[in-house]
């Protein structure tokens, strides 16, 4: 599973922050004792040689026209073993914005932890850096080192903000270790200062990886509001009340967003039909189709036509279930289709249609209760007094146990009429 999250090129924010640093450098007025990893980032900077601080500036203004190799070549003079550890780290700082500019994360990497051993970096200076080298090791998709950096990074930073945790939460996620994913990702949108959509949408696939249904809701409802055009958030949403069985509220989120004009593919307008029936609204679920259907943007297939003959006879409106049902009967690869035809004919008490039917889906076969086909071709039968025609039908259908009752019935009833003894078993 990848994270919905790629992480962006360093290259101009390398080059921003080591310029910037290396800037303050040639700025620094002299001072007594050249300064160390221990000592604070508000501790005076210590003299850098003229050579040195000219080298660097011509470094710097190649950089900001982005002129790498004169950079390169700016500081190339330069014995780094000569160096001061505060000179050296400066260099190293600028070969690091150069590679990264680049896109030579792998040298820019080198060049940071270069900086940090020269030991002329303050205690900020270096924690800057090591969060640097975590993103650099993400930059390559190298997510096990870079979670391990960040890691180190958090023992010694101080008030760490939103975006470290989120990258750390990436960084498991892509690793699929989503246990530990987790953690940095609720205090990433717990502390962030604006609401990020990216941020929410990572901790919102956690919860629903983990099928925190209800933690999710609250979360879909926030990019909803950051987003709203994004159908993807509305759709989950009511996905998530239906796993919450909460399928009123489903249906609410689906049909806003119907109202909106975000859904268009079919199985979004399946999904919002079969809500409406599930909901006790059959009438609109007819409707909800017949629009798609007019639209063109439902697929005409059996299932589609069932669906839509669904809504109208759960809405009491047989008539309107009749097109749908047909439809759906000449695409069906078994007579099923048909013997509900027939049924429907049956309740509407037309008889001949019904027989009509009957005979087509038996024709056709393959039927999941044949009996039940047989018993109501009998009943269409006797309704148009073919007593003698509907008699063998009944016959067949008492064979069924789950049938016999009622076929019996019709048998004794159709030798009364026709004052024919019958034995019943």
């Amino acid at each position: 599973m990848r994270a919905p999250y790629t992480v962006s090129r360093l290259a101009a924010l390398a080059v921003a922050f080591g310029l910037a640093l290396a800037a303050a450098a040639t700025l620094a007025q002299p001072s007594g004792a050249q300064r160390g990893s221990g000592q604070s980032g508000n501790a005076p900077s210590p003299p850098i040689d003229t050579m040195t601080a000219k080298a660097i500036n011509a470094a710097i203004e190649a950089l900001n026209t982005s002129k790498f190799t004169e950079a390169q070549a700016a500081i190339a003079p330069l014995k780094l073993d000569k160096l001061s550890p505060y000179e050296r780290s400066r260099v190293e700082w600028i070969l690091f914005s150069i590679a990264s500019a680049q896109e030579q994360y792998a040298a820019a990497r080198e060049h940071l932890e270069s900086a940090i051993k020269a030991g002329g970096l303050n205690e900020q200076e270096i924690s800057q850096l090591k969060y640097q080298i975590a993103q650099l090791y993400m930059t390559e998709d190298r997510w096990k080192e870079g979670a391990a950096a960040l890691e180190e990074w958090f023992k010694t930073a101080q008030n760490p903000n939103s975006a470290a945790y989120y990258l750390l939460a990436v960084a498991y996620y892509q690793l699929e270790d989503f246990d530990h994913a987790l953690d940095p990702a609720k205090k990433a949108v717990e502390h962030m200062e604006t609401p990020r959509e990216d941020w929410i949408g990572l901790l919102l696939a956690l919860y629903v990886q983990r099928e925190r249904y209800e933690d999710a809701v609250p979360l879909l409802k926030q990019v909803i509001e950051l987003a709203p055009d994004k159908k993807a958030y509305w759709v989950q949403l009511s996905g998530v009340y239906g796993q919450l069985d909460d399928y009123a509220n489903a249906l609410a989120i689906m049909q806003l967003a119907y109202g909106a004009g975000l859904l268009k593919e079919d199985a979004e307008i399946r999904r919002l039909a079969d809500l409406q029936l599930l909901n006790g609204i059959p009438y609109r679920c007819g409707q909800t189709l017949e629009a798609a259907i007019e639209r063109n943007t439902v697929n005409l297939d059996e299932k589609l036509y069932d669906k839509l003959a669904n809504c109208w006879i759960a809405a009491g409106e047989l008539d309107k279930a009749l097109p749908p049902l047909a439809h759906a009967a000449e695409l069906s690869v078994s007579g099923d289709a048909f013997v509900r035809l027939g049924e429907v004919h049956v309740q509407r008490t037309d008889w001949a249609a019904a027989q009509a039917a009957l005979e087509r889906g038996l024709g056709k076969g393959e039927l999941k209760d044949a009996a039940n086909a047989q018993l109501l071709m009998g009943i269409a039968l006797y309704n148009q007094h073919k007593l003698a025609e509907a008699r063998p039908w009944f016959e067949r259908a008492q064979q069924s146990e789950k049938h016999r009752q009622t076929a019996k019935g019709y048998l004794q009833v159709i030798a009364s009429q026709l004052d024919v003894p019958r034995k019943f078993d």
